[in-house]
């Protein structure tokens, strides 16, 4: 019998190696219930992040089409700066896609849909795990809050409404089974009591306050008044805010401003490249949850907490 050559051996090694590698990550991006988490970071897989801080609420809000040059350094916009300055500012965070739809989808799913703001949004499978179902299962809470939208578990499309307007294509949570419609909340119940917030949720401004419709002036005085108070807050009950925006707009690079802002989060100016897939992994693997969709390739933002954190 002729000998296999070593070199084809190590060929064929290799290849099986590789095909292994491609099938853990289709397993992974495929299989929406699995709690594993990898421990190699072969096959484009990002390891779990070993010992990351764990606030006790995260409260992530959502602005609209601006890119961060329209933002920082803005005089129609003092308290995002001011954030800016006291938090981690990330200088180098971008959308995912054009226009506002996608962002959404990969900010709470790690998914996009065909690029397009269709309502309902029907080319994502409601089955697709979610960040919300995530905590969900791990006995942990989630709830999104919208302005304008008028009831719990509202699924109409749009509020055409002077003052607000509400619009459900920046609202993700409400296409998706793992999350109850109960869960679907108005701004307008959010907790008064910051301790009884969800472990994790979102804010959604109004069409007239998250730059969409209103303008930058009017987006910063409602974050200044509705969310300045959980901020002030955040910093002494360990809690996590994330002021971000879903797109620039039609800027090719689709730079975005990113903020964190907490207790446990140590300011300055962040270069690393982000999108909201870093974001989504961050979250994730701050409650030890698996990751949902492209977050599972994006690595957790690890740099900006405090020391006393880093060492844990």
């Amino acid at each position: 019998m002729t000998p296999f050559p070593r070199r084809r051996l190590v060929v064929v090694v290799l290849i099986a190696a590789c095909c292994a590698a491609i099938a853990a990550g289709a397993f992974w991006l495929s299989n929406g219930r699995t709690r594993l988490s990898p421990t190699m970071a072969f096959g484009g897989l990002v390891p779990r992040w070993a010992h990351p801080p764990k606030p006790t609420h995260v409260i992530i809000v959502v602005e609209e089409n601006k890119a961060t040059e329209s933002i920082i350094g803005s005089a129609s916009a003092p308290y995002i700066n001011q954030l800016a300055r006291q938090g981690a500012f990330f200088t180098h965070a971008s959308g995912v896609a054009h226009p506002s739809q996608p962002n959404y989808l990969a900010l709470f799913a790690g998914v996009t849909n065909n690029d397009g703001d269709d309502c309902p949004e029907d080319s994502v499978p409601s089955s697709t795990p979610t960040l919300g179902g995530r905590l969900r299962a791990a006995g942990l809470s989630f709830s999104g809050y919208s302005e304008g939208m008028p009831a719990v578990g509202y699924t109409a499309c749009r509020v055409e409404d002077q003052r607000h307007g509400y619009a459900r294509k920046h609202n993700p949570w409400v296409n998706f089974d793992d999350v109850p419609s109960s869960e679907n909340r108005p701004f307008t119940s959010l907790p008064m009591d910051y301790d009884k917030l969800p472990t994790v949720s979102f804010i959604i401004p109004s069409l007239a306050h998250d730059m969409h419709d209103g303008t930058i002036a009017q987006g910063d005085a409602w974050l200044r008044e509705y969310i300045g108070p959980i901020v002030d807050w955040a910093r002494t009950h360990d809690g996590l805010v994330v002021v971000t925006w879903d797109e620039s707009d039609e800027q090719r690079t689709n730079h975005i401003p990113t903020i964190f802002i907490g207790q446990n989060v140590k300011p300055g100016r962040y270069d690393e490249t982000i999108t909201h897939y870093n974001v989504l992994r961050t979250i994730e693997d701050l409650y030890g949850l698996a990751p949902v969709g492209k977050s599972l390739l994006a690595a957790p933002i690890q740099d900006c907490w405090r020391q006393e954190q880093d060492s844990r």
